[in-house]
């Protein structure tokens, strides 16, 4: 694609993408102002952009009852959730190997995520909270495990066989839901695990995962033989090679692929919805507040979606060079 020198076209270009970006960003924006309203001014006739702002929203969605030392808490809680993110963004920088850094990390947000029921009484919603980060995590683990060494395995032999499993991965994948549902509720009833987080993981990797293995042997095309065949020389056998000469090359395009298993396991909603009655993920939990008649659920639904979407706002950001490097990494070849 050539380069635009001129600068009306460049000019042109700029301005549709700013107005694009405005007009995307405006149901969030809007939605982000209604969290904030009372009830009066989010029903008000005429709609409001100047208002005084509460938190009363977000505090009967997370919390049961407010604790008489709340403001101790929440200030306690924003200066770990700062301490661990800054550990996240400045491991590079530290005398520690990043991967030690980016597992303290991790186990500092499993203890806080633990340690907030026990601070505070949490309404139900943090319960689906924690259900939607199980369901996704579980799934994106086991998606890309298995789907690595399938990626890898159908990028290294291209037989006949290989073209009939990615054939028969994409038929699998291009099935509506409502064709998974019936068997995987008659696999969650025969085993007794309806209404279980295993039934939602199983069931949303089977979904997914021809998804992540197309994408994941893209990457492992663009990787040379010839790198693993020079450490299987040096002694090594197949897996030492994938795993310590291919996995650290193909690291971006892992996380590109993790990143939109993300995103198809923490919005699903049909799936969630028919396999369980209670332990609920954030999409199903959101759908109380849109449906009902109540006109509460209209500011309660808008906390709701804003609260889920701020923790994938941050981890896109967050991984945004690594998503950008893997999908330039599976475009281009050599």
């Amino acid at each position: 694609m050539e380069k635009i020198n001129n600068p009306l076209g460049r000019v042109f270009i700029h301005a549709s993408l700013i107005l694009f970006a405005i007009f995307s960003a405006i149901p969030f924006f809007w939605t982000t102002l209604q969290s904030f309203k009372t009830l009066k001014d989010a029903n008000s006739r005429t709609p409001k952009i100047f208002f005084t702002p509460t938190w009363e929203n977000y505090q009967e969605l997370w919390l049961r009852s407010v604790p008489e030392n709340g403001a101790a808490i929440a200030y306690f809680l924003l200066v770990a959730v700062v301490i661990l993110v800054c550990l996240l963004l400045f491991a590079e920088y530290m005398v520690l190997p990043n991967s030690v850094v980016y597992t303290i990390s991790g186990l500092g947000f499993v203890a806080l995520l633990w340690m907030i029921p026990q601070l505070v009484d949490t309404a139900k919603f943090y319960d689906y909270f924690i259900n939607t980060i199980i369901v996704t995590v579980g799934t994106i683990i086991v998606s890309i495990t298995i789907g690595s060494l399938a990626g890898y395995s159908l990028a290294r032999y291209t037989g006949f066989a290989s073209v009939v499993i990615l054939i028969a991965a994409l038929a699998f994948r291009a099935l509506p839901r409502l064709a998974f549902i019936l068997p995987y509720y008659w696999i969650g009833a025969a085993t007794n695990l309806l209404d279980t987080r295993f039934l939602v993981i199983l069931t949303l990797v089977a979904v997914n995962q021809p998804f992540t293995i197309w994408m994941l042997r893209s990457f492992f095309m663009e990787i040379p033989k010839e790198l693993e065949e020079s450490a299987q020389v040096d002694g090594a056998n197949r897996l030492t090679a994938f795993r310590k000469v291919i996995i650290p090359i193909m690291w971006p395009g892992i996380i590109s692929t993790a990143l939109f298993s993300l995103l198809l396991a923490y919005n699903e909603f049909l799936l969630v919805r028919l396999l369980t009655q209670t332990n609920w993920t954030l999409p199903v939990a959101i759908s109380r507040f849109t449906g009902g008649e109540d006109p509460r659920h209209l500011t309660l639904a808008a906390a709701a979606s804003v609260s889920a979407t701020i923790p994938i706002m941050l981890v896109i950001l967050f991984f945004q060079k690594n998503l950008v490097k893997g999908l330039a990494a599976g475009a281009v070849k050599g």
